[in-house]
């Protein structure tokens, strides 16, 4: 019996969180062959884990395939907590970033669609969920109104397979209720839905998976804090002085000692008005200075300034975001420089700050 039969045999058996091959995972460790006896270790999140015996069986009937004569005892061992990796339920997404607002209508799922697809045009692997239970745009946004996520078996676990949208996974509770239903969602079901969103997707291996957060401070964000480690928020603002009052109660919350997430920025939209007969002209409709101002206060950075330009809306409403234009000019280039100062925070934040962990609410 070979080491490497044996590995390729159990690379066709499938993590039940992750959908990921348990050999690529890294959860196989330590394989001795003594004889007929095929001696290791799998190593999961803990030892009460939910489908562990179907797993036994899968890994056992693997190893069967090749070497039926095999006695084969599969060890299982809880990871040791510390790095983010083993203490994530979700650990083939490297960041997750939340995107964050006050008030609703300062065009946070655009910055979040643009912004998600921005990084991906950068060359990151990127998913976007839309937690925005109340009212979910992003269907519409990404032309994937009236699709439903497909069900796979995953070692005797079912989950949900996120909607492809430009080669981007997605889920949102747009596609699997009706939109009218969404907005009677009340806390404890909301709490469950935000959880499958990570518990039950096959997430595949990320660098970012975007977050559109509901505007303001509810049991969403209190729910996504206590599910999986966030590696930051961007904050999304208008310039008026009503926009970054609200946007700093958001900022307040996640900078929460017991919260304690980290602000990676601000993007300031609808910074100035552009006519598309007028591309040097700016007419500062709301004002002036709330991105900086929020920044500020946040100790952070202004990520970017999106202008008011009818394309960006057009985009949104079409299926087709603003970030994707090759002639958009203005648009795009908005979007990407969003993106390409994202990338850099959050590098800047991983190297100085340690991991978020998980909030631990006490009772």
């Amino acid at each position: 019996m070979e080491q490497e039969t044996i590995l390729n045999a159990l690379r066709r058996v499938l993590d039940p969180q992750t959908g990921r091959d348990i050999v690529t995972a890294g959860m196989v460790q330590n394989v001795v062959i003594d004889g007929n006896n095929v001696n290791f270790s799998l190593s999961i999140p803990s030892l009460q884990m939910q489908g562990k015996a179907e797993l036994n069986f899968a890994c056992i009937g693997a190893i069967a395939e090749w070497y039926p004569q095999a006695n084969i005892n599969v060890h299982f061992m809880a990871r040791t907590p510390g790095s983010q990796e083993t203490t994530s339920t979700v650990p083939q997404i490297k960041n997750i970033i939340a995107v964050a607002s006050g008030k609703g209508g300062v065009g946070k799922s655009t910055v979040a669609v643009n912004l998600a697809l921005g990084l991906k045009k950068l060359g990151a692997r990127v998913g976007l969920m839309d937690a925005d239970v109340y009212g979910p745009s992003i269907p519409t946004m990404l032309g994937l109104v009236g699709q439903r996520p497909k069900i796979q078996d995953v070692t005797g676990q079912m989950k949900m397979v996120p909607l492809m949208a430009y080669d981007m996974p997605t889920i949102s509770i747009g596609n699997i209720i009706e939109p009218e239903q969404a907005v009677v969602l009340r806390g404890p079901r909301l709490a469950a839905i935000i959880k499958q969103f990570f518990n039950d997707v096959l997430w595949s291996d990320l660098d970012f998976l975007i977050v559109d957060l509901p505007p303001g401070t509810g049991d969403v964000q209190l729910t996504l804090v206590q599910t999986v480690p966030v590696t930051g928020v961007v904050l999304v603002t208008t310039p008026q002085e009503v926009a970054v009052a609200d946007a700093l109660k958001a900022m307040n919350m996640f900078l929460l000692p017991q919260i304690n997430v980290p602000i990676l920025g601000v993007v300031e939209n609808m910074s100035w008005f552009t006519p598309e007969e007028l591309p040097n002209n700016k007419y500062y409709l709301f004002g002036q200075g709330g991105g900086k101002k929020l920044a500020l206060a946040s100790h952070s950075v202004l990520l970017g300034q999106v202008p008011l330009v009818q394309g960006i809306r057009e985009g949104g409403d079409s299926g087709k975001p603003a970030v994707l234009h090759a002639d958009g000019g203005l648009m795009s280039e908005a979007f990407l420089n969003v993106a390409r100062n994202t990338l850099r925070q959050v590098a800047v934040r991983n190297e100085i700050l340690e991991p978020t962990k998980i909030v631990q609410m006490g009772g």
